[in-house]
Parts: C-alpha cells; sequence; structure tokens
C-alpha cells in the first residue's frame, strides 16, 4: 500500500515538472544554464571552481543578448551557489529554481513574445501584461487605453516596429 501511494506521488511530481508552465518559468536562466554546460568537458562538470571559471568565461562573451546578460549580472555575486547544485550533475531548470528562491528576479527574465504572423485571435489570447511588453518593446506607449481590444488594436497596429532579434 505504502509503495502504491509513493509511486502516485512520484508520478505527479514528474507530471507537475514536465507542465508546460514549469518549463517556461525561468526559461532565459535555463538556457544559460545549458549554454555553460555546453561549453564544459564532462570531467569539468562536478569542480565547483571549473564550473564558476565557465560562468565568467559565459558571461564575458560579446555575442550574448540583452536577456542573457541580465541573468549573467544576477548570477555573478552567487557564483557559488550556483556551483553547488551544478556539480551534482542537477538539471538546469531545477538549479534556476534553487537559486530563484535566493534572488527572485532571475526567473522574471523572459524571452520576447514572438508577434510575427500572430492574427487577431492570437492577440486575444494573451494578457493585457502581455501585450503592454510587446508594446514597451517596440518604444509605444499605448496612452488611453483601457480595455483590452484597444490594446491589441495597437499592437496590430505598430507590427511594422517590431524590434530586431
Amino acid at each position: 500500500m505504502k509503495t502504491s501511494a509513493v509511486l502516485a506521488a512520484a508520478a505527479s511530481a514528474v507530471l507537475a515538472l514536465s507542465s508546460p508552465a514549469a518549463a517556461k518559468d525561468c526559461e532565459v536562466c535555463t538556457k544559460v544554464m545549458d549554454d555553460i554546460r555546453s561549453t564544459m568537458d564532462k570531467k569539468d562538470m562536478s569542480s565547483k571552481p571549473k564550473i564558476e571559471a565557465a560562468m565568467g568565461e559565459y558571461c564575458a562573451r560579446d555575442d550574448l543578448g540583452p536577456r542573457e546578460k541580465k541573468v549573467c549580472y544576477y548570477i555573478d555575486p552567487i557564483k557559488r551557489d550556483v556551483a553547488q547544485p551544478f556539480s551534482l550533475g542537477m538539471p538546469s531548470d531545477r538549479v534556476c529554481k534553487r537559486i530563484n528562491k535566493t534572488n527572485p528576479e532571475i526567473c522574471t527574465v523572459k524571452f520576447p513574445i514572438k508577434t510575427e504572423k500572430l492574427e487577431k485571435k492570437d492577440l486575444s489570447k494573451l494578457r493585457v501584461k502581455q501585450l503592454k511588453s510587446i508594446l514597451a518593446d517596440r518604444g509605444v506607449e499605448c496612452k488611453g487605453c483601457i480595455e483590452k481590444e484597444e490594446f491589441i488594436a495597437k499592437v496590430q497596429a505598430t507590427e511594422h516596429l517590431e524590434p530586431e532579434l
């Protein structure tokens, strides 16, 4: 009886971790951790100083995007705390969730929402906060917009101002 309860709890934990919402929580942090892990040799993965050095080398690169740089800014002061679970072979998403407990801003960094080829029905599925962030990325302010439909109309009207990534 106890084994079935343990198996049920394990199955629900796996389902909770594999949900699409869980994958999107710390998307930029997870990408940064995966990139750092891909630059390292397998034998160096358990050495904390080498992990910290790899983080420093990755964050010093010039070809990083603004979101990756922001995550690097957040993890730089806590490299030792990041290197500990990293050295134990913990998956990147779990590393990010763990360091999110000490610095909640890490998981707030998100990639921009892709808006090309979005129809009105797709835009209506977005939240107003997301519509506002799309407009902010384009450098547009929607003065006097109150209803969601007004934000959708403004996003559609400023589609030509899509920032190049």
